[in-house]
This record gives C-alpha cells, structure tokens and sequence, in this order.
C-alpha cells in the first residue's frame, strides 16, 4: 500500500488493476546537473554539509492501462539515454522531501506531458499530477530538514506531498454564492469592520456607497457583486491612488522651491489651456497632462487617438523592401512587484506576459522587450532574511527565471535588462517589463460595439489562479502575507500566449476584430466587462481548468494567456474557424447589450446585475493634501569611492553594486528571436562591452531598415534625496541612452513607471509622487517630449514584525522609444587604437536641475557627427561616472586608453554627459572636452592620469562580485576534444557527385515547415527561406481534441510528400517538458504516417534541417545521427542540460568540420561563423564509441571554437554548454539531414551590429541552390 513512513517501500503493483500509477524518474549519474546545482544551493544558503541529494522527478497516472504506460515510459516521462524510470523507490530509512503544487496552480511539467501522452493514444481520457522529490543523507536531523522544506518549498505555490495517497486533481468543494443578506442595513463602525472580515481592499468609505447603490436598488447584493466592485475599484484597476484629489498642495521651504512653485504654475497654466481647471487635483491629471497639452500645441500628431487604451500607440512610416508603409508603433511598461515579491517566477513570468498581452490585444505583433528590476541586498545571508519574507537571492533569481523563461518561450528578444540595488527594494521587490509591438496601420479595425455584437473568449483555460491577485497587489504587504495569498499569483503558460501572438499576426483576423482587451487585474469582470457599457456575460460558458469554480471565481478569477474581442455576430463563424487553424480554444461567452448594465449569468441564474454608471464611479471620492518636503541643500551628484588611491577606487568603482556586469543575469535571456536584434545586449570580439539600449527591427515579412530603438533613465538615490530631480534625470539618462548610440532625441516618445510607498494621511507622503511627478512634467514641456502612457504601483511599504514599515525608494522610471535606421545605429565599444575620446559634458544648473538648453545643443551636435561617421562609439554616463563608461567601452575589444580627468569628473554622477570616441577628428564643440585616445591595448593595459591599470584585470573584477550569484562560466565534465583512436584517422569526406540532387530540376523550391505547440522560430526560418528563393509552406499542429491531432498529422503527412525541404524550426515544443527538449516533435516524427513521409522524402533526395529545439527532436526521435527513426537506444547521443544549468544566449563562433553535405556546399572545412545561440539544453552528449564514428565519417558538420586560438574547445563561454568534443552540429551518413544549435536563420544585413565577424551562414540558400542546380 501507498505510505509516507521513510520504513516502507513505495510500490505500484497493487494499484495497476485501477490503472492509476506513480513513476519515478531519475537521472543517470552523468546527467544529474539539476541536482548537483541545487546540493551546492542549500549547502550554500544554508549553511548545511549535505554530501549527497537525489532529485526525481513523480509522475501520478490516472487512467493509464499498463500498455499506454509502457508506450509513454521513455517517450514521455524520461528518455532512456538520460534517464532511469521506475515503478517504485526504496526509501526505507531514508530523509526525504516530497513537493507539490498547490490544487489550482497551474503545472507545465504535468500539461505537457498529457500533450505527448496525446499523440501516442489521441483519445485517452488521462490526468497526470507532478511533483518532486528530494532524497539527502540518511544521517540528516529533523533540523536539516525542517530548513530545506523552509528553504524550497513556497506556501504560495506549493506543498508537502503525501506520499500515502494517490489521488487525482483535487477540487474544492463548489462555494455556493450567498446573498449578503442584511448587507444594507450596515453603517458606522460596522463599514470598516466589514472590510476586515471580508479581506476587502476598498475601505469603508468605498463601502458605504455600494451600500448606499444597494439600498436605491432595493435589494442585497451577493458575494460574486460584492467582489468584482472591489476588484474594479482596486487601485490596480482603478488607480485610486493616483485619482485621489488633492485639496491642497504645498512645497516646503529648500533651495529648490522656487523652481518647483514654478512648474506648479506651469501645470495650472496647462491645466486651465486644456480645459481641465475645474477638474479636481490629482496625481494622474499630472502624469497625463503633459501630453495633452503638447497635443494641443502640435507637438504630438502622431499619436494614434482611440476609445481603446491597450498601450501607448504611435503612427510610424517603415520601408519594406523599399516602399514607404504606415504602421503603428505600441509600447508598454508592467509591473508585478507584489506577486513576483511572494512567488517569484510566476509573478515574473506573468509581469511579461501581461505586458505582452497589451500591445497585442491593440493588434500588433510584439517583438522587443526589456527588463527593470530593483532588489535589495542579494549578496546577504539567507539568515538574515527579514521574518515574512523570501531572500533577496532567492527573489532576484527565481524572478529572472520566470521572466526569461516566459519570454524565451514565446519567442521575444529581450535585449536590454538591468537590475538596480537599493536597500529599499527590501520592503518589496521591484519588477518591471516593458514591451514594444507593431502593426501596419491598415489592418488595424477600431469601432465602438453595439448591440448584437458578441464577445468571444480565446486562449487559455480558467482556474483558481490569480483569484484576488487585484487586490492583492493594492495591499501593503506584511510578514503573513506569504501564508495568506496563496492564490493571488497567476501562472503563466508562454506557449499558448505564442499561439495568440500568431493568431494576431495574420491581418485576415484582425479586420474582423472591432474591439479587443487581454485579461488581466479583475479578469472577466474587468477584460470583458470594460469593451462596452451594456453586457450580458454567460458564466457557465467560461472555459474552465476543471470543475467546481463558483460564479465568483469565474468572474474575477486572473488565469493568464486569455484575450476577449468583440466581432460582429455575422464574423463569428469565419473568426471561429480562424482561431481553430491556431489551435486556440474560443467560446462565445457575451453579448454587447443597449441596457448600460453589467450583468452575469450562471445557466438560468442572473448572479450580477450592476449599473455601468455606478461601476464606473470608482467608489468614494477620496481627498489627501500633499506637501513636497524640503529637499537638502548638498551635491547629490557626489559619489564616495572608496580607496586610498586612484588605482583602488578605480576597481571599487566597478565593484559598485549597480556597476558590476551583470552578464551572468543578462543572458538568461534570449536576445536574437525574431530576427531583428540591431544590437547584441555585449558586443565587440570579447563580448564584454554592454550596451545601454534595445533596437529591434520592425517584424516585416519582406526587408527593412527601421528599427525601434528604447532605453530607460532611474536612480534610486537620486529620487531619495529629491523626487523631483530624480524624475527630472530619468528623463534625461533615456534621452542621453538614446543618443549615445545614434538616435535621434527629438522624436522620442515616453511612458513612465511610478513605484511608491502606500500612501497615508500624511501629507510628505503625498509629497514624494506629486514633486517626481511635477520633475517629469517639466522635462516634458522643456524637451516638448510627452509621456503617452504609464503604470502606477502605490504599495511598496512592508510591515516588519517590530512594528516598523520600511518603503522602496520614489521610484519614477522613464522608458523613451524612438525610431531610427539601423544602419545609422552605433554601439559603445572602443573601434580602434588612435581614436580620440571626449567627453560631451553637461554641466547641472545651480539648483541641480537638468540645463536641458545645453543638453539640446550636446545631443543634436553628437547626432549631427554619429551622421557623417565622426563619432564612432558613445556612452551616456550613468552610475559608475565616466570611469564606468571608459572601462566598459574598452573591454569589448580590449583596446586600452590613455585619458587625464579629475577624480571628481571621473566617478561622480554625470547624467547628461555622454563620452564619444570620434575616427580619430577633433571635436570643434564648446561642451566637447579632449580628455585622452584609444591605444592597442597590446600591453592589456589602460592609463589614467598616468596610473597603469590592467584591463582584464578591471573587466574581471568588474564581474567578479555579480557571478557569485548568477555565474558567467562553468567548469566542463568533459574535456576530450577528440575521441581516443581517431589520431591519424582521415575523415571520410564525399565526392561532389554524391551530394548532387538526383532528380530533375526543380523551378519552385517548397520549404515545409511545420509549426507545434511552443515553435517560436517559424517566421525567422521562414524569412530566411523566402530569402534564400524558396516558396513557404506551413501547417500548425493542432491537438485541443483527438480529432484535431488525426487532422494535423495527415496534413503534416501531406506537406512533407509534397516538399523538398523539412525544417523544424527552434523553440520550447511543449514548453520542453516533461522534464525535456524536443519530446512532444519527436513524439510526431515517430508518427506511422509521418515517418513515411519521412522516409519518402529522404529516398527522393529531400532535405531536413533541424535547428535547436528542431536539432533536438531530430537527435531524439534517431534521424540523426542514423538517417531513419526508431533507432534510439540507451547508447545514442543526446541534447542535454547546460552545464551551467541555466539558459544561455550570446554569439559562438562556430567552425566548418565537414563539407559531406548539400547544406554545406562552398563551404571549406576550418571556415568561421559568428552565430547566434539561445538555450538551456544544448549540451551534446556522446559515446566515445559514436563520436569516432561520426568524426571518421565526416558527420560532424561544426564544432564551437576558441575566438581567439580559432581551435575547438571545451571551454565556456566559447564552448557555451559543454558539448561533448565541442560538436555544434552533425550531419546524416548522407548529407541530407542537418541538426544544429546555431541559430544561422537569425541573421540579415544590419543585424547584431556590434559583433565584427562572418555573420552569414549560406544553409538556406545551399538547400535551394541544391534542387535548382
């Protein structure tokens, strides 16, 4: 029988008659990387000498029979080259852990591996629940363990499992809705006690007035009513915090008060130009003033003008393939500061995929993200971690997972990340994304709805998750928090958010769609509810995760990867038929209304029934006062390096904690998807010098040359001294970013992030968001620069258990965006030795504000010399000074400098000032200082003010402090670059004439390329084919029912029969689970049909190209390296996890192995690419046995090399997961067949900019050339 005691062996046996089973899986010695990684993790965080920790994976079954288990037991569940699958585990006298998720939580791992069950019995009725288990040393005390289950197991999302039971999902009981009867009778005291009970956000002056719309309509509301108006007058929603009127505002005296009176006066001058003077005060008629008023006076025509406020949206021309289009350009910035704060990676991964699902629901495709985060003190003990809360360590990576593993799955280039430490963000974490979309303007439908128009729901399923998540985010956080929101935090699942992408990428679908929002805070109530004023909304038509959700839950419930449109009822069918073509789920569940009322059905039930005026009242009218408290009167711009000389406050300075390289944090994330990716996140040959803006090329199906170009301005210690400056300076560090790297300052266009303590009665609380708001607006109106759009967070306060409240600094984030060519965009890295270095300096007025004259004159004459060629490279200074921007710029290419500057110019803040390297010209510039040249750098060394200082030196201590938490390098487990015996071995290499197409010429060359669920490559692949000649076909294999999957598979069986080229395209097939890359595609190829197909177009001298994720499949399904499938045993090569144990992505060089295949053809063995690689199992693992084999017949194709010794190597990051001999990529004995993990298919002209090497890999145009001779 099932127990949990440790004296008993788990066992299966007699369960199998209920085909409900648990298997475990575990790895193989050689491939246990997760479990040494996480040993070393406790052991270090811990303060524990654990010797030993197994890590296995459970798998419970229900509804399996015993020969659907044995068909899945290696296919699915493990791989029997890595893994070992068993029916039972001894754990007699062991110490163990057992974990869960939480019932409702949403679990990858379990869904993916239903998906792959799927295609071996298509019709099984199955459910699988995952969990894990940790096994240590038998000699472990209680005490170990109580702290690794503290340590691993977050109450917000998961649990101890029970090793005793087998059980399928639970559900909780179905909560019937009450009436709240009495409701109405409540006044007084009772309000505010309400609140409490209820778990209310609003307070009672809220209350009061649902009680007194309650009393007019006659009636007591029920619970689900009651929710969704505290949803809908949260301050996520509603930003109740930013529409509270302030009664008065008053500035206290300082040396800067004049000034601040002074844009007081100019915001009531504007108010009264636009019309709002009668209006109240408020902080969101500050942030939002700026823009109308610019509009009013011309200065921004272009922005797009609609009922609908999805994101910021601009009207840009783009040239494609030389013609001039209209397009739209989107942009957003999200936060999750409190769900990433108490379950780091779904609040992470759900912060990027709300940020996505703005833009996207205006109806562009989203393309270019960046990532800000500001986190304490990551380097302290876990021990001293504040009682109530995670660690800081634990927060910052966990949170970067879950945002790097959302958007490396849905396929986004997040180019330009940083996280910024302040001791403030202890009291809750900062994290913010920001994206950016674009659409051509033409397919873009916008119409108000009208009655008889229906809203239909698409994409993910509804669960528990998220439920509150409104709310929750609105509340001051306290030590219990982590026990009492458990279901506040969504879950994210990035491959069904790609398939929304796709769906809104085609413009047949969306000049069907009138209307459109994303679900997000407040869920239906609020995603369907905002489209019109009168909707009848049918509950019980709402896709669910599983059964049991009450009206309530359905209602507010915040379960991701869902979008409402509004079509008109005759484009139901034809949008129906469009979503089902992208395997998306959509149901009809709301009809647009003439009544201007809110209601909700649940079968024959009314359960909500709300007037739109009263939900649109927000509540009570709240009033505050506000006094900007006086600023002190000192240099904010000093920075106390510490050291006794030059030399060590040099290598301190880079030691700084929002100076050190962050790289091991950066590539994390992929930054070549799509692509598009003007700039690398590092550039020059050593990639080592960062840059400090995202451009990305507009995501047109043909050529072009425009690119959106974005960049951020923050510093928390400024914005602590004075709101008002910091803001003020945000604006200009975007600007001088913008600049810096060949954009052009005058078109730019902001939105801004406000993060904040929760407000009080006391007015200087008040005081810190009006004056940063009131810095932003001046900068505004100086630079005739609008901030279009914005996201507010109001509730950085945490409550510790001595009764003190600590707060995140005022925080106001300015992200700017802008158009440029790529052509004319330049990166930070030294070019060349002789050059001469500036220093374009601005000089602060004597109030310390921005002299934004100056800096006008400083920008357009560094844009009018980045134009005729003059300046070659620029960096804005930020945190480190212009000591930070020399180093940085140098270690790229490791050109040294020879510069002679004050230690004040040197370290101290800077904002504004840019250094330039010109082509060796002077600069004839008032503002433009000489300060030094570039040299070789041949000695490694570089000189300032005379003092000799080692680059590689500096640029590793620069990196040393961040890689003891997010690590750059790794040691490899295998270090032969050759297998033994092949000394002497000539490689097999093949004529000409055997890697000539039989057959006769082909005139249309047809590339297939079949998408699965979690393909993100498709478009790069098919850009790169289209380029290369050859005509596009694609399917999309569907799987939501068994009939979908019979469907999809005779399609894929049909296009490959009729291609001459298959290629299976990167991505996260299933999310790479369970526990595994390439499973779900190759669960397919191992299809009857399919392979048929297959082998049908191998015999016809057809091509196959697998590329990452494709590389994967192609390995695990045995067409490489044996050229047939169903030739997998325990002894063939496999992909596996990084060495490093995270994902990576960066530029390899690659070098040219062989020539045995048409893919190759022109190629010559020794040959070097630069190419872009982005994953988390690259790792190629083979016999020594194969891997003679393969190098003596000629079959591997490309091995990572040493840039710099141009010879294979074991070494990261060259080498950048450990592959065995350094193999990149291989060949079929034939030639036909081609895996790798390279992404060649990401590269065209004006891409990745800043990497000086041979960036265009021939594959594409092989492959045609071969079939038309």
């Amino acid at each position: 029988m099932w127990v949990e005691k440790a004296n008993f062996a788990i066992d299966n046996k007699e369960l199998a008659k209920m085909s409900n089973y648990r298997i475990f899986v575990e790895k193989h010695p050689e491939f246990q990387v997760e479990a040494k990684s996480l040993l070393g993790e406790l052991n270090e965080n811990l303060q524990l000498e654990l010797k030993t920790l197994r890590l296995l994976n459970v798998y419970d079954l229900f509804g399996f029979t015993p020969e659907l288990l044995e068909k899945s037991r290696y296919s699915v569940f493990g791989e029997i080259v890595t893994d070992s699958v068993t029916d039972s585990i001894d754990l007699d006298g062991a110490k163990y852990i057992a974990v869960e998720y939480l019932p409702g939580q949403f679990d990858q791992r379990a869904a993916s591996a239903v998906d792959c069950v799927h295609l071996i019995e298509p019709s099984a009725q199955i459910s699988i629940k995952s969990s894990k288990l940790l096994i240590v040393d038998t000699d472990a005390s209680e005490e170990t363990l109580e702290k690794i289950r503290h340590y691993y197991i977050n109450p917000v999302e998961s649990r101890t499992k029970d090793l005793s039971k087998l059980a399928d999902t639970e559900h909780a009981a179905v909560k019937p809705v009450p009436v709240l009867e009495g409701f109405r009778n409540m006044c007084g005291d009772d309000l505010k006690a309400y609140c409490k009970k209820m778990g209310l956000a609003m307070n009672a002056d809220d209350l009061a007035e649902v009680v007194r719309y309650f009393t007019d309509e006659g009636r007591d509301p029920n619970e689900t009513e009651l929710r969704i108006l505290d949803t809908y007058w949260s301050d996520h929603c509603r930003h109740t915090t930013f529409t509270t009127e302030l009664e008065s505002i008053d500035v206290e005296d300082s040396f800067i008060k004049e000034d601040i009176d002074g844009t007081m006066s100019l915001y009531m001058k504007m108010r009264a130009e636009t019309g709002r003077d009668k209006k109240g005060l408020n902080l969101m008629d500050m942030a939002t003033i700026g823009a109308k008023y610019l509009r009013k006076h011309g200065l921004l025509d272009d922005m797009e003008v609609s009922e609908e406020n999805n994101a910021c949206s601009i009207f840009i021309d783009v040239d494609v393939d030389g013609e001039t289009e209209r397009w739209l350009l989107m942009f957003k910035n999200e936060t999750h500061n409190h769900p990433t704060e108490i379950e780091p990676f779904g609040g992470a991964a759900t912060c990027l995929g709300g940020a996505i699902r703005d833009p996207l629901s205006g109806r562009s495709y989203v393309y270019q993200a960046m990532r800000v985060t500001g986190a304490g003190d990551i380097y302290k003990p876990v021990s001293e971690t504040l009682p109530g809360k995670l660690p800081q360590k634990v927060i910052t990576r966990k949170a970067a997972h879950g945002y790097s593993s959302y958007g490396n799955q849905i396929g986004l280039a997040t180019t330009h990340v940083r996280e910024i430490y302040h001791e403030g963000y202890t009291a809750k974490r900062m994290e913010v994304g920001a994206v950016v979309g674009a659409v051509k303007a033409e397919n873009v439908r916008r119409e108000s709805p009208k009655a008889g128009d229906v809203v239909l729901m698409i994409g993910g399923r509804t669960g528990r998750d998220g439920i509150g998540g409104a709310t929750g985010s609105s509340k001051e956080h306290t030590e219990e928090s982590l026990e009492t929101c458990g279901s506040e935090v969504q879950k994210g699942n990035a491959p069904e958010e790609r398939k929304l992408e796709r769906l809104f990428r085609r413009p047949e679908v969306t000049r069907l769609i009138k209307k459109s929002n994303d679900f997000g805070a407040g869920g239906v109530s609020v995603a369907i509810g905002e489209l019109a004023d009168g909707l009848d909304i049918y509950l019980d038509r709402v896709p669910v995760k599983y059964s049991g959700m009450n009206s309530t839950e359905l209602a507010i419930s915040e379960s991701q990867e869902r979008m409402a449109v509004v079509v008109e009822a005759k484009d139901e069918e034809e949008f129906k038929k469009h979503c089902h073509s992208e395997n998306i789920e959509v149901t009809h569940v709301a009809e647009i209304t003439d009544t201007a009322r809110m209601r909700m059905f649940y079968g024959d039930k009314a359960v909500v029934d709300l007037s739109r005026a009263f939900i649109d009242s927000a509540g009570a009218k709240h009033y505050s006062k506000a006094t900007v408290g006086a600023v002190e009167d000192r240099d904010p711009f000093f920075r106390d390096v510490p050291g006794k000389n030059l030399k060590e406050r040099m290598f301190a300075n880079l030691q700084d904690p929002n100076v050190t390289c962050q790289k091991g944090l950066i590539e994390m994330f992929d930054s070549t998807i799509g692509r598009s990716t003007v700039l690398m996140p590092f550039g020059g040959e050593l990639q080592a010098t960062e840059t400090q803006v995202s451009v990305q090329k507009l995501p047109v199906n043909g050529y072009t040359d425009t690119a959106s170009m974005m960049a951020f301005g923050f510093n928390p210690d400024l914005c602590e001294w004075s709101p008002y400056h910091g803001a003020a300076y945000s604006f200009i560090e975007a600007c001088s970013k913008v600049v810096a790297a060949g954009g052009h300052w005058e078109t730019m266009r902001f939105s801004c992030q406000e993060y904040f303590e929760r407000m009080t009665a006391d007015p200087k609380v008040w005081g810190k968001p009006t004056a940063a708001l009131l810095g932003a607006l001046k900068m505004q109106k100086e630079l005739g620069l609008a901030s279009i759009g914005g996201k507010d967070s109001m509730s950085g306060s945490f409550e510790t258990e001595d009764g003190k409240t600590i707060h995140v600094p005022p925080t106001l984030i300015a992200f700017g965006i802008t158009t440029v060519k790529a052509d004319n965009v330049i990166s930070p890295e030294l070019k060349w030795e002789g050059d001469r270095l500036y220093l374009v300096k601005h000089t602060p007025l004597a109030n310390k504000m921005p002299d934004t004259e100056q800096l006008k004159r400083n920008w357009n004459y560094i844009q009018e010399q980045i134009g005729e060629g003059t300046i070659v490279a620029g960096w804005a200074v930020g945190f480190g000074g212009v000591a930070e921007a020399l180093c940085k710029m140098s270690f790229g290419n490791a050109f040294g400098f020879d510069v002679n500057l004050s230690e004040d110019d040197l370290f101290n803040l800077n904002y504004g000032s840019i250094v330039v390297e010109t082509d060796g010209s002077a600069l004839d510039f008032e503002n433009a200082i000489e300060i030094g040249s570039v040299t070789s750098g041949e000695d490694g060394n570089v000189r300032v003010n005379g003092t000799k200082l080692s680059i590689f030196e500096l640029m590793d201590f620069n990196a040393s402090l961040f890689e003891k938490v997010y690590p750059v390098v790794s040691k490899p487990d295998f270090k032969r670059l050759a297998p033994k015996g092949i000394e002497g071995v000539k490689p097999f290499k093949a004529r000409k004439v055997d890697l000539e197409y039989k057959g006769p010429r082909v005139d249309d060359v047809i590339a297939y390329l079949p998408v699965f669920p979690g393909t993100n490559c498709d478009y790069d692949s098919a850009k790169a084919f289209r380029k290369a000649g050859a005509d596009i076909r694609t399917s999309v294999f569907r799987n939501l029912t068994d009939k979908d999957v019979f469907e999809s598979i005779a399609e894929m069986k049909k296009n490959i029969d009729n291609c001459h080229i298959l290629m299976l395209s990167g991505g996260f097939s299933a999310g790479d689970e369970p526990d595994g890359s390439g499973k779900f595609i190759a669960n397919v190829l191992n299809n009857k049909d399919i392979a048929e197909a297959i082998e049908g177009l191998l015999s016809r001298g057809g091509l196959i190209l697998g590329i990452c994720n494709g590389f994967q499949a192609l390995v695990k399904s045995g067409l490489l390296p044996y050229g047939k499938l169903g030739k997998v045993t325990k002894d063939s090569p496999t992909l596996f996890r990084n060495d490093i144990n995270r994902h990576i992505s960066q530029m390899v060089t690659t070098r040219v192995a062989s020539t045995n295949s048409p893919w190759l053809k022109g190629m010559t063995i020794g040959d070097e690419y630069a190419i872009p690689v982005s994953h988390g199992e690259g790792k190629f693992v083979v016999s020594e046995e194969l891997a003679r084999e393969l190098f003596a017949n000629g079959q591997v194709a490309f091995q990572y090399v040493d840039p710099l010794t141009d010879e294979p190597t074991m070494e990261s990051p060259y080498n950048p997961n450990g592959s065995y001999y350094a193999i990149e990529g291989i060949i079929s004995r034939d030639g036909q067949i081609l895996g790798k993990m390279g992404h060649s298919e990401r590269y065209e002209r004006n891409l990745l900019k800043n990497i000086e090497a041979d960036l265009e890999q021939p594959l594409f145009e092989n492959a045609v050339r071969y079939f038309i001779g």
